[in-house]
């Protein structure tokens, strides 16, 4: 992996971590679908415009397009959808937590669905990972936590890692910046019917949510998943995939600096055991390990 590739996979793995922090401060303002629905909408236009300019067309694959709906309608709308509505009352560190087991459950659904393959450092790799979810998760509802949207967190994750699982290599043969742009305006267009049925918009403006918003629009919502699909072409699904092991730290580090978050000895602990067992399922998959 040369050295472009690697700042790549930081970079990526900085900016997805960070979105967390920047969507708790949202929620505390703004109603969170229809907020999502606008950043997507946004996003989107943006992600669209650009690829025009760059050349690229709609013109895309069955495959393709089948990567545009299932993930603008996983990803999108059900997995960060579900995020925005759970950090209302869940802490952005614990989300993070949580969706950085992405990784775990689609090795896990893979071997036991799809019939993956998977190393014994793989299968070890997911025990000791989800035994470390298990102890933030446990420490987090005896000081409290909020059941209802540590379960939607997990029904998130569950969402995107099955859709990852089921349209694997289809946004492959160019088009990456449309492909991405399409995805967001799928989920766009998906939150505003739940957004119109359940939401009051009421907004508190400040300059946090100015900033958390454009922020989050155009840096883990556009940039952080360019970033991703050219590190996947650059290095392949499995090297790129080993940088989430970074996330659990990332996360709960930027929600502690910038969200004044309290961790425990538990959270510490258990993020340790989660990076590990992140890069030693990926590794598992790295023919070149042994």
């Amino acid at each position: 992996m040369d050295i472009r590739a690697i700042f790549m996979g930081l970079a990526f793995a900085l900016m997805w971590s960070s979105a967390f922090t920047s969507a708790r401060i949202i929620v505390a303002y703004a109603p969170p679908m229809a907020s999502l629905s606008l950043r997507f909408l946004i996003s989107g236009l943006i992600g669209v415009g650009l690829a025009y300019a760059l050349g690229q067309t709609a013109r895309l694959d069955r495959n393709q397009w089948i990567a545009v709906i299932v993930f603008g309608v996983c990803q999108n709308a059900l997995y960060l959808g579900l995020n925005f509505v759970a950090m209302q009352t869940v802490e952005a560190s614990l989300a993070s937590i949580i969706a950085s087991s992405l990784p775990l459950l689609v090795g896990l659904i893979g071997w036991l669905v799809f019939g993956d393959r998977l190393r014994p450092l793989g299968i070890v790799g997911l025990i000791v990972g989800f035994a470390g979810v298990g102890l933030i998760m446990g420490a987090r509802f005896q000081g409290g936590g909020n059941g209802f949207g540590i379960v939607l967190c997990v029904i998130g994750a569950l969402s995107l890692a099955i859709a990852t699982l089921a349209v694997r290599g289809a946004s492959s043969g160019g088009n990456i910046l449309m492909i991405v742009g399409l995805q967001m305006l799928v989920g766009s267009v998906v939150l505003v019917v739940p957004s119109l049925m359940f939401e009051t918009f009421e907004v508190t403006w400040s300059w946090q949510l100015i900033a958390a918003f454009i922020y989050t629009t155009l840096v883990p919502g556009l940039i952080a998943t360019v970033t991703w699909f050219y590190l996947v072409g650059r290095v392949g699904a499995v090297k790129a995939s080993t940088f989430h092991f970074l996330n659990p730290f990332f996360g709960v580090a930027i929600a502690a600096v910038l969200l004044g978050e309290q961790l425990s000895m538990s959270d510490f602990v258990g993020v340790a055991i989660i990076m590990a067992a992140i890069l030693a399922v990926n590794l598992s998959k790295d023919p070149t390990v042994k």
